[in-house]
């Protein structure tokens, strides 16, 4: 296992500034997600670190050694990639086999590993078969397989899931998490997919623009976002964003108007979660008329329109209205305001 440093690492391709100086520790042992918007730089980092990309200014550092001029194959990282990468001449087996044959091990040893780790991925009846054979699921686990087999010392996954249907994502997000659990090996973890990094990182990057913007646990990421970039990203369905001013302890915006512990003033922005709205009896704190309704299962999200704001709260799921009614909504008794400077978008 092994911590990852980067120290200052900027990455430019001409005028153009991909990764803007940035400081980065990644501790032994962890999943930190680099998470964001395509562009931000999340790729372009992981590829620096496995040696895909060269460092224009800084270091990188496995351990106490640095990096910078050393070749891929001799950092001891594996890498998953959203294509799979697998050969398609060659079994399961020989897939999984192959990291180990390029350092000489006899086919006995690499059959005995083999079999050891297809296991652990529910491979084990399936090694006699090709990868245009196999489902995508069962594609990613063998990429999965020949990453983990010579137990490298960093994992590097490039939005690995990415190309799998919704049910599986949320399968082969669990088994990658059990597989951390077990085999406890530092991994670099890059999607634009908050799901994906809310259940599996130990801690979270958000990118933009390439700067990490916010560094921190997932669930202090959720509770307690920077910026409005950050707040606006995390979490499915969104935070309510809603423009305004306070005034005597009050936020208030067209059909707006909520208790808060803040000084007056205006241009600013209240973030709200939908979980922490409920429908009221009369006027509640959020009036309007019904925008959408999405039944969600244990749930139905009710969507709310007032002047340019939609607002979104999460409602029991056998509420029924029809559209364009009015409802009301308040906050829940232990709902969490957020507010955030319009202007620079930080929080206040």
């Amino acid at each position: 296992m092994a911590q990852v440093k980067l120290v200052d690492v900027e990455k430019r391709y001409g005028s153009f500034v991909a990764v803007a100086n940035q400081s980065l520790t990644i501790e032994d042992g962890e999943i930190l997600v680099l998470l964001g918007p395509s562009g931000c730089g999340k790729t372009t980092t992981m590829r620096m670190i496995a040696g895909l990309e060269d460092i224009t200014e800084g270091d990188i550092f496995i351990g106490e050694e640095r990096i910078n001029d050393k070749p891929p194959k001799d950092r001891d990282i594996a890498m998953v990639f959203q294509n799979y990468g697998l050969y398609p001449h060659m079994t399961v087996n020989d897939n999984i086999a192959y990291p180990l044959k390029l350092r000489g091990q006899s086919k006995e040893q690499r059959n005995a590993r083999v079999r050891e780790i297809a296991e652990k991925v529910e491979l084990g009846a399936l090694l006699h078969r090709r990868p245009s054979e196999l489902s995508g699921g069962q594609r990613q686990r063998v990429a999965l397989a020949r990453a983990i087999v010579r137990t490298p010392s960093i994992f590097l996954m490039d939005e690995p899931l990415s190309n799998l249907d919704a049910k599986l994502r949320v399968t082969m997000r669990a088994e990658l998490k059990h597989l951390h659990h077990e085999l406890g090996v530092t991994t670099v973890y890059v999607t634009h997919d908050q799901m994906e990094a809310m259940t599996l990182a130990s801690r979270i990057a958000v990118m933009r623009d390439g700067h990490i913007v916010q560094l921190d646990t997932p669930k202090n990421i959720y509770s307690n976002p920077v910026d409005l970039f950050v707040a606006g990203f995390i979490g499915s369905p969104s935070m309510n964003l809603i423009e305004g001013t306070i005034t005597k302890g009050r936020f208030e915006a067209p059909g707006v108007s909520i208790k808060v512990e803040a000084a007056d003033r205006g241009d600013v922005v209240l973030g709200i979660r939908p979980e922490n709205l409920e429908l009221a009896t009369g006027k509640g704190a959020i009036n309007g008329p019904i925008y959408a309704l999405e039944l969600t299962g244990d749930a139905t999200l009710i969507t709310i329109r007032e002047g340019a704001s939609l607002i979104c709260a999460r409602g029991p799921a056998d509420f029924e209205a029809a559209m364009n009614s009015p409802c009301s909504l308040k906050p829940t008794s232990d709902a969490k305001l957020h507010l955030f400077d319009k202007t620079s978008g930080q929080r206040i």
